[in-house]
């Protein structure tokens, strides 16, 4: 499977992730590849170092667009949550 690369910056570092790899709106498909690297470090007996280098890099690109979904989603809760409170207000 190829796959094509995109450049990635973050902390200004320069990395590349594979395009198809992050999905920006989709928090539990990014917690899930997350969780799936967790996984591969706890099930190495010797880690290969370029590997496990790839993988952290795939993780901060992953915590970081995870953490900017986990922000809009507020967003949207506390739009919700203003919309309620002024028609609570309006019947009033």
């Amino acid at each position: 499977l190829r796959v094509k690369n995109c450049n990635l910056l973050c902390s200004g570092v320069k990395i590349k992730m594979p395009k198809e790899k992050i999905d920006t709106k989709n928090l539990n498909n990014n917690l899930k590849q997350l969780s799936e690297i967790t996984r591969w470090f706890e099930n190495q007996e010797e880690v290969d170092v370029e590997e496990g280098l790839r993988k952290v890099k795939e993780a901060v690109s992953l915590i970081k667009i995870s953490k900017e979904r986990l922000k809009e989603i507020e967003n949207e809760f506390e739009e919700i949550k203003k919309e309620i409170e002024i028609e609570d207000e309006s019947k009033e």
